[in-house]
């Protein structure tokens, strides 16, 4: 529904500002290819979005809807969240939201220590050194951590974590931190 509620009003948008000709693009593959009739829906509360967005297509000249895929555009993503959770009755257009980007890593300094007193990530570099497990641990948290450590690697004795394509480091947690 968020996707579905950043498409409308990025498209009201484009209507309040006499667009003739709209390139959308969006990272929702569920919602492209349901607005492009490539696929179906039966869920009454998207059908309701469905619906509106083919009305208010209706206004453009030529319209095209293009699929990024989520692990190229995040930012999009995060921009339609926000988007879902901004309250604007009868209005076509919001404030401009500033955004800021930051060039540099995010270090896991702001995380605070487990009640064991060791960080938030030892279990995972304990369990990718040596392969075991803390101490009395059921098979649900072993299986978590075995999910959980299957997204980092340690080089140098920094657990690094990987994106979800495997090729770029986002973070690096520091041995100390």
């Amino acid at each position: 529904m968020a996707e579905y509620e950043a498409c409308i009003l990025g498209l009201r948008l484009a209507i309040d500002m006499n667009a003739q000709e709209l390139l959308v693009i969006g990272d929702s593959d569920l919602s492209v290819y349901q607005v492009l009739g490539e696929w179906a829906t039966k869920n009454t509360k998207i059908l309701q979005y469905l619906h509106y967005v083919q009305e208010l297509i209706k206004r453009f000249t030529k319209i095209e809807f293009k699929h990024v895929p989520r692990i190229q555009n995040e930012f999009t993503d995060a921009l339609a969240t926000l988007s879902s959770m901004i309250q604007h009755p009868d209005k076509n257009f919001i404030d401009p939201i500033p955004i800021g980007i930051h060039k540099q890593p995010a270090y896991c300094a702001h995380v605070e220590k487990e009640i064991d007193g060791n960080p938030w990530f030892h279990d995972i570099k304990e369990y990718l050194k040596n392969g075991g497990y803390p101490e009395h641990t059921t098979h649900t948290q072993k299986r978590t951590l075995r999910r959980l450590a299957s997204h980092f690697f340690q080089s140098r004795g920094n657990l690094y974590r990987m994106t979800p394509d495997l090729h770029l480091l986002m973070r690096r947690c520091q041995g100390g931190v």
